[in-house]
């Protein structure tokens, strides 16, 4: 590929990889703390995000479908409440807060956060680039043998062939998380992740194709919401959901249970010994994994009891079950669906399969190349970060990493979530001004030394002179 190189000599304070809500609430600190900064005190700060505009999980943006966390937790309010990009600022500018104040609810619609996203995005445009895909993290040496800095490799946007090489001093990595799949599974026309629902029904819909039977693996919101939608989108079809347990499992939202996402709660679970950090995900692992909200429930239960009283069952259910083979046809797939606990399979002909799955975090190694191996690991090889969610590397590495949303062995399980996203931006900010006055200082006095050591120079060599 043949390489472009971003202004010369050019050395950006900050470069996020990704662009979705974390770099986005960070890109917001960087800006509102520039807006009031002497000018040799602001950072020079860049995102990259490969996408081709700014979207959060687009393909689950279900029209009725609520967000979990509250509308303060937005990309500002826990850090800076009197922001003017606060969710309420945005509701304003729209025409909607009286109308959102009606609604007497804490949980904006989710295609109404989005908008929300995309309005801050828009705000900040100048500070990303999209359609840049980041394809490595090089580590630059100083001539000490330090790694002073980092060059970021992307895609050119709109010329897939050809890269740009940006440098940093420091790289904030938010990626977001990938779709998890079970062993050997290959998406198809048929047989798809729930993180592309809504264009898939949509484009089914469209070419008016008709659909017998749909099965929806998994047992967590997502696959929940996911059994609800194609129950509604193709109302002549047998929705069937498959999981392992006897019943969908109500998420844990009661107060106290919610502690466990309090910006506090990072400072307990970050500094608790590694048993404790264990037993604090088990305990609380109903708060956020494979649950789903009551409303749901109740209401997928309803539908199933009276379509059993119509005498018409078009939403069921296989529980206590496993998927065991999945058989392509040309008209369809097989299921071959096992009930756990007599060890009975049978195979289900259907025209859909959608694995509510869940997600994973990306290959970090993958991303940042060379660059990982200069990072410390624990004994499980995880890596290791601080409290300022810098990654720890090796001692001659002064350039920063910051990772987001892939430190839940460190930080806890709001590490994926957008609960103490606004809090998290203001702390990697804090430590990047903290740094970057060190690094000055540090300048300041190696250039000190420098002048005083050219002076003693000059001074013996004034006395040599006077001796001869």
């Amino acid at each position: 590929m043949n390489a472009l190189h971003d202004e010369p000599d050019a050395i950006h304070d900050l470069i996020g990889v990704g662009f979705g809500p974390s770099n986005l609430a960070l890109a917001i600190a960087v800006e509102e703390h520039n807006s009031r900064a002497a000018p040799d005190q602001r950072l020079r700060a860049r995102f990259l995000e490969r996408q081709p505009s700014f979207g959060w999980h687009r393909g689950m943006l279900i029209d009725d479908a609520t967000m979990q966390v509250s509308f303060l937790k937005d990309l500002v309010t826990m850090r800076n409440p009197t922001s003017d990009f606060s969710f309420l600022c945005f509701l304003r500018e729209r025409g909607r807060l009286v109308d959102f104040l009606n609604a007497k609810t804490l949980f904006p619609l989710r295609i109404e956060f989005h908008e929300y996203f995309e309005w801050a995005a828009a705000r900040i445009a100048h500070q990303v680039d999209y359609g840049a895909e980041v394809l490595s993290v090089e580590p630059v040496l100083a001539e000490n043998g330090e790694v002073r800095w980092f060059d970021v490799i992307s895609r050119v946007p709109g010329d897939p062939e050809r890269t740009v090489v940006r440098r940093a001093r420091n790289i904030s990595v938010a990626v977001g998380l990938e779709p998890h799949l079970p062993p050997g599974t290959e998406l198809s026309d048929r047989i798809w992740h729930n993180s592309e629902l809504v264009p898939r029904v949509s484009e089914l819909n469209d070419a008016g194709a008709s659909v017998g039977r749909i099965l929806v693996l998994g047992a967590g919101q997502s696959a929940a919401e996911a059994v609800d939608y194609l129950h509604r989108s193709f109302p002549e079809a047998e929705v069937c959901a498959v999981f392992a347990k006897y019943g969908y499992t109500p998420a844990d939202d009661s107060p106290f249970a919610n502690r466990i996402f309090d910006p506090e709660a990072v400072d307990v679970y970050f500094q608790a010994k590694p048993e404790v950090k264990q037993s604090l995900v088990d305990y609380h692992r109903s708060t956020n994994y494979s649950v789903v909200d009551m409303d749901l429930i109740e209401s997928l239960y309803a539908t199933m009891y009276r379509e059993k009283v119509q005498g018409h069952e078009r939403l069921t259910m296989r529980n206590v079950s496993r998927i065991r083979d999945v058989r392509t046809l040309d008209d369809r797939l097989d299921v071959t669906v096992e009930f756990l606990p007599t060890g009975e399979r049978e195979v289900l002909s259907a025209d859909l399969l959608v694995h509510a799955t869940g997600y994973r975090p990306r290959d970090l190694d993958q991303l940042l190349g060379r660059t990982a191996k200069l990072c410390l690991r624990d004994d499980d090889d995880a890596v290791r970060v601080g409290r300022d969610h810098r990654v720890e590397a090796a001692p001659e590495v002064t350039a920063g990493i910051y990772l987001q949303g892939a430190t839940e062995h460190t930080h806890g399980l709001t590490s994926t979530l957008l609960s103490t996203t606004a809090v998290r931006s203001g702390e990697i900010l804090d430590s990047l001004l903290s740094h970057k006055a060190s690094d000055a200082e540090a300048g300041i006095h190696s250039a000190a030394g420098a002048l005083a050591d050219s002076a003693a120079d000059s001074r013996a060599s004034v006395s040599a002179n006077s001796s001869a």
